[in-house]
């Protein structure tokens, strides 16, 4: 507990409108050619026009690079590598959902240090300098701002990680003004994904941390009192920086206390049935907090105490109970499929899947109770 290495982004700017303010923190005097990255649809919600315009207005030139997919493939991420270069990319703008975030990540690396992405996969294989990256979150739920990571799904359809200290931004900027559109769908999702980077990192097995562990229940508490107000209120703009910044603090705490088997069962779901990430880690989500419950009474407990100060003084047993009760009866009133079956996923897929989430063994090892192949069948067979 008293050992441990604890990073992330250096800079955060959290205030409403702050989007339009991104020409303060570009940095250097020589930058002038500025990479956007972000997708079709958030182009086309136009929340990206201020901010776009603000710094050609600078005297900034912009590229627009909207083909970022959900759950990038291999060859979206190469060739929005090689847009950045045709342009002579100077600086890199990440502006989008989780998707959007990690693509920019591997262009602000790879269009400044050529190196071939599938040899990269992996904890500190990723090497070199990389171009001067902001990264402007638009939902609610990865955190990726403030993360190392960068996942890819390759062309055999299994979701990967190029986890590196370089990829970390050089600042975040959290503008909740930006979410106030996004649909209650996709609100509840990326807010429950953001919820389970709390969950998780508070429980990882290996390097779980004190700084860590602050960040992981001060997200947690923000999270858990926001997502039913912004369900209710989308335009509740207090509400939506309330949920950026507890994503962000989760983001900060899984970066460095890694999550573990909600996440190594959902990455198939994505991968193969491509599933949203955050409704495949919200499925996934109640089936492991009982899978884990014997081996994480103590976090489970102090957790619950978060979310319910009275718990605070009762039995670990009885708050522990109490926090997996409040959190999956949460999830129950989410907007979104509540089991495998009904997001479409059919019964016989289950030996595949298992197979599939044994391969995350980046993430397994974090888990606080040790998940053999019998158990993810049985625990994708409680999800049905």
């Amino acid at each position: 507990m008293n050992k441990f290495v604890f990073q992330t982004t250096p800079k955060l700017v959290c205030a409403l409108g702050s989007a339009e303010q991104l020409s303060e923190h570009l940095g250097s005097d020589t930058i002038k050619r500025v990479f956007w990255v972000t997708d079709q649809g958030v182009l086309n919600a136009g929340i990206a026009d201020r901010p776009i315009q603000t710094l050609r207005d600078a005297g900034y030139d912009v590229t627009v690079y909207s083909q970022v997919q959900a759950d990038p493939p291999e060859t979206m991420v190469i060739a929005a590598v090689e847009a950045a270069v045709a342009c002579k990319a100077q600086a890199v703008v990440g502006f989008g959902g989780g998707s959007s975030l990690d693509t920019a990540k591997l262009v602000a690396l790879l269009a400044k240090s050529p190196q071939p992405l599938e040899t990269i996969y992996g904890v500190g294989l990723a090497k070199g300098e990389r171009l001067p990256l902001i990264q402007v979150p638009t939902t609610s739920g990865t955190g990726s701002e403030v993360t190392p990571i960068s996942i890819v799904t390759t062309p055999s359809d299994e979701k990967k990680g190029v986890v590196s200290s370089v990829l970390l931004p050089d600042v975040a900027i959290l503008d909740g003004l930006l979410t106030i559109g996004v649909p209650p769908a996709i609100t509840a999702m990326t807010g429950v994904d953001a919820m389970v980077h709390a969950i998780e990192s508070y429980t990882s097995l290996l390097k779980k941390n004190p700084v860590s562990d602050a960040l992981g229940k001060q997200a947690l508490e923000l999270l858990y009192r926001n997502l039913p107000k912004v369900i209710r209120d989308g335009s509740d703009a207090p509400a939506r920086q309330a949920m950026l910044l507890g994503s962000m603090l989760a983001g900060m705490a899984f970066a460095n206390a890694p999550v573990a088997a909600v996440h190594a069962l959902a990455y198939p779901l994505g991968g193969i049935y491509h599933l949203p990430h955050g409704l495949s880690n919200s499925l996934m989500l109640e089936p492991v907090l009982k899978f884990n419950y014997t081996h994480a009474i103590g976090p489970y407990a102090d957790l619950g105490r978060v979310i319910d100060p009275s718990l605070i003084g009762v039995d670990d047993d009885q708050a522990a109970q109490q926090f997996v009760e409040r959190i999956v009866a949460l999830v129950n009133t989410m907007p979104f499929a509540k089991t495998l079956t009904e997001a479409g996923i059919p019964g016989d897929a289950v030996e595949q899947l298992a197979a599939a989430a044994l391969k995350q063994q980046r993430l397994l090892v974090n888990n606080p109770r040790p998940v053999t192949h019998a158990d993810a069948v049985e625990l994708y067979l409680a999800a049905l």
